[in-house]
């Protein structure tokens, strides 16, 4: 579980490790309110996760968990692994990163030239974490989860607080929700202030599966935002905020997905990937509807996609 207090101490640690992504006013669209676009795309390694990479590496060695030899480990071969690797780099501690044999080549090459040390093992993400949690517990290295992690959590809670910064009130906050991770922290950023809309694919839904049993649960799954939000469990600290916050679930479709990143791409010029877009879809497919006069704030959390795609 994650509060306020633990965002605002992520703020404090990170402050001048991150970028402070601009705020776009949407005015293209039938929306009965004021709908701005939160630019996240243009964060460090391309998503909102190096701001919880930066929280748990600098954390860990406030508390001196952090060993300058070993560094950290992550098993992720997409952004989770890119951002940590960065944190760590710039940290100036080594960063090991499992991925499985399957990974694509172009994220592998991506994560060398960032200057992890990459280690393939099996041919699913399970066999590599795995293999991530063997080598943190023989040689000491500090865990970097992909979510489901206090300081990952809260961290990602930054932008929330953000936000808050540029615009002052708003009335809710739109954010896609793979493993939960961002939402958790923006919903802890903005509790009592706003209220957030967690947006997911209909072929990934850990959150409303979660809330429909009433504790978090596996989940198949698909689909063309997988590679980003293709958590098979929402993460504990997402479903104990969401719970407490009162966080509102929505789905959307593959076709809502994709039409909304063409749509960002036609009236802003915005490229993000289809995770990113998730959040968007929900406002362009009408999944949710803002009240007339309703200020709303769309996360677009991450653009690592391939333009060709668009």
């Amino acid at each position: 579980m994650i509060t306020r207090t633990d965002v605002d101490e992520a703020a404090a640690r990170i402050a001048g490790r991150i970028r402070v992504t601009p705020v776009l006013a949407a005015d293209r669209g039938p929306f009965p309110g004021e709908v701005w676009l939160k630019c996240e795309f243009m964060q460090h390694t391309g998503t909102f996760k190096a701001r919880g990479a930066f929280n748990r590496v600098l954390a860990c060695r406030e508390r001196g968990e952090l060993k300058d030899e070993v560094g950290i480990v992550v098993a992720s071969g997409g952004n989770a692994g890119l951002a940590n690797a960065y944190a760590a780099t710039e940290v100036g501690v080594p960063a090991t990163v499992f991925v499985p044999e399957t990974a694509p080549a172009v994220k592998v090459k991506k994560l060398w030239d960032i200057g992890a040390n990459v280690i393939q093992r099996g041919v699913e993400y399970s066999e590599a974490y795995d293999a991530a949690m063997a080598y943190a517990a023989e040689t000491g290295a500090v865990y970097c989860h992909a979510y489901d992690q206090p300081e990952i959590a809260a961290g990602a809670g930054t932008i929330g607080t953000e936000l808050l910064e540029q615009l002052g009130d708003v009335d809710t906050v739109v954010v896609a929700v793979g493993g939960g991770g961002l939402m958790a922290g923006v919903a802890a950023a903005v509790e009592g202030r706003a209220t957030v809309v967690g947006v997911e694919s209909e072929n990934t839904p850990s959150l409303h599966a979660a809330l429909a049993a009433g504790t978090p649960v596996d989940v198949a799954v698909s689909g063309i935002a997988a590679d980003s939000l293709g958590a098979r469990q929402i993460g504990r600290i997402g479903f104990d905020v969401a719970v407490r916050t009162g966080v509102r679930a929505v789905l959307v479709s593959d076709e809502d997905i994709v039409a909304a990143r063409s749509l960002l791409w036609e009236d802003y010029r915005i490229i993000v990937e289809h995770g990113a877009a998730t959040a968007f879809a929900a406002l362009h497919s009408g999944a949710y509807v803002p009240a007339a006069g309703e200020r709303v704030a769309v996360i677009l959390c991450g653009a690592n996609t391939d333009p060709a795609t668009v």
